[in-house]
């Protein structure tokens, strides 16, 4: 008789415990699967020296003139000339997105040669810096530079969609 009643404690024991295991990976299924995508930390200087992101960025790109309307589709800033001097750790220009746009941007400035001076964190539509840390100097010279633009949606993971390069002649004196 002991020994039934040992093997109904040992059964029930057995049975509570898978009740409890099935819970606590549940649980823990549930809190992986629902937590929000991690997010790019915003109005926070992007590597350091400057770069502070600013929420109210605009690029003063005005209205379609001729017909009083906005363009559609998303908007590129877009840029003929930066300048510097040797040695600057930083540049003046104008990298954002404008706030017309329903997409985010991440703003990567380089080289021709493929050197990469910045890479921008998350800009939601009107946030963008007037002027950028480098990622290195430059010697005295002129470089073709390009900003490329990957669009990405608004949707915490940032997926990808498109992208856009804007050209520009960077003159180092």
């Amino acid at each position: 008789m002991s020994d039934k009643k040992n093997k109904n404690k040992k059964q029930k024991l057995i049975i509570v415990l898978l009740v409890l295991i099935l819970i606590i990976s549940t649980t823990a299924l549930a809190v992986l699967l629902l937590r929000p995508g991690e997010e790019q930390p915003e109005n926070k200087p992007a590597k350091g020296v400057v770069g502070t992101i600013k929420d109210d960025w605009d690029t003063d790109v005005s209205q379609d003139e001729a017909s009083g309307e906005q363009k559609k589709g998303t908007r590129i800033p877009g840029y003929s000339s930066a300048e510097m001097k040797e040695g600057d750790t930083s540049l003046k220009l104008r990298v954002g997105n404008p706030k017309e746009n329903t997409v985010g941007f991440i703003a990567t400035v380089r080289l021709d040669d493929g050197t990469e001076l910045y890479t921008s964190p998350l800009l939601k539509p009107g946030q963008g810096l007037e002027e950028i840390p480098l990622n290195k100097t430059l010697s005295k010279g002129k470089y073709d530079a390009v900003v490329y633009y990957q669009c990405v949606l608004l949707d915490g993971k940032n997926t990808p969609l498109n992208a856009a390069e804007s050209a520009f002649t960077l003159i180092v004196n």
